[in-house]
């Protein structure tokens, strides 16, 4: 994963250089500064929908992750480091994936970004972890400690102790860390646009509203189901929305992990931990190729269903108009078949 991460990190710099060449001949300034509604940029969609419902038609909004593309092989084009420069408030999750994001603010002049807003900073974050039977990265074998479904975690050696921690940046899969999220973006928001701050605090309400009452249907939904386990043929990026409603997990590979093709033993420990414990579904997640759930399934007769992280959209989803809430709603839908 970090040789992975490595390679991204040296697309950024090499956007940023060019990026530096653009600078030179652009004269461009903030919404704020033209008088316009301010600019927002968000990195991926969830907050960019958080923002939507908030910022309404009073800002300018716009998302660097394209639609269909895989936010982990994501890097900045010299045009996005422009967009980041010139707008009023720039949204990221803060994440290993958002490291580009600290080298591009570091490279603006003093006193020429924008206002930033990063997200990870509002929510309890918790470290990646690698369970029992999930793949390990550059390694062709399962993990198997003996601890339960979610484990805690791979013990690294002690070169691995000296990195920093590496948390886990898909904290919008829990409604309840969206309502969090949803309140930084409105805080920031007013902040540099404090003339529309009634509408921005209006609309937060409503949203927060909205988001309530989808923890409650989740907690609703989850309680009553008659089962615990989740498994998945695929990443794992749910770890907040498992941890949030008490539910246990196996999978293939971690959340961010850059492996798509299951070795022979994680796929055996997964259908032998579907036949053991009877379970009905095997889900994936968007733009997977789905081979791994769909090898699971063919062996264990469980039925193959989605579970969107809203990590981001294809362009199909943008255009019907999908939002944060609906794919979490039809997540919703998916999981009472799976644990009842």
């Amino acid at each position: 994963m970090k040789k992975y991460k490595k390679y991204l990190l040296i697309g950024a710099a090499a956007a940023i250089a060019a990026a530096a060449l653009f600078f030179a001949f652009r004269g461009e300034r903030a919404a704020s500064e033209r008088g316009g509604r301010p600019k927002v940029v968000a990195t991926i969609f969830p907050q960019y929908d958080f923002a939507r419902a908030i910022g309404g038609d009073r800002i300018e909004l716009s998302m660097l992750l394209k639609p269909g593309m895989d936010s982990h092989s994501y890097s900045p084009s010299p045009q996005d480091i422009i967009n980041i420069q010139n707008c009023d408030l720039f949204i990221y999750i803060g994440g290993e994936n958002d490291h580009w994001v600290e080298k591009i603010l570091d490279s603006f002049d003093e006193g020429k970004g924008p206002k930033t807003l990063k997200l990870i900073d509002s929510v309890s974050a918790v470290e990646e972890e690698l369970a029992e039977g999930m793949q390990e990265e550059d390694h062709g074998h399962a993990h198997d400690d003996g601890t339960e479904e979610h484990g805690h975690g791979h013990e690294n050696d002690a070169e691995e102790h000296e990195h920093e921690a590496e948390y886990d940046e898909h904290i919008w899969t829990s409604p309840r860390n969206a309502e969090k999220m949803a309140a930084a973006i409105k805080e920031a928001l007013a902040s540099v646009d404090p003339e529309n701050s009634s509408f921005y605090e209006e609309n937060a309400k409503a949203y927060a509203a909205e988001l309530e009452k989808l923890d409650e249907d989740f907690r609703r939904t989850i309680g009553g189901g008659g089962r615990r386990l989740l498994v998945f043929g695929d990443r794992f990026p749910f770890r907040y929305l498992t941890d949030e409603y008490g539910l246990k997990y196996a999978a293939a590979f971690p959340g961010c992990s850059a492996e798509s093709e299951a070795s022979a033993a994680t796929v055996a420990y997964l259908i032998d931990k579907v036949r053991k414990e009877n379970v009905p579904v095997v889900f994936h997640i968007e733009m997977s190729d789905e081979e791994t759930a769909d090898a699971i399934c063919r062996e264990t007769g469980a039925k193959k269903m989605l579970l969107h992280s809203c990590h981001n959209l294809s362009r199909k989803e943008i255009e019907e108009g999908a939002t944060y809430i609906a794919l979490m709603r039809k997540n919703l839908e998916n999981l009472k078949e799976a644990l009842n």
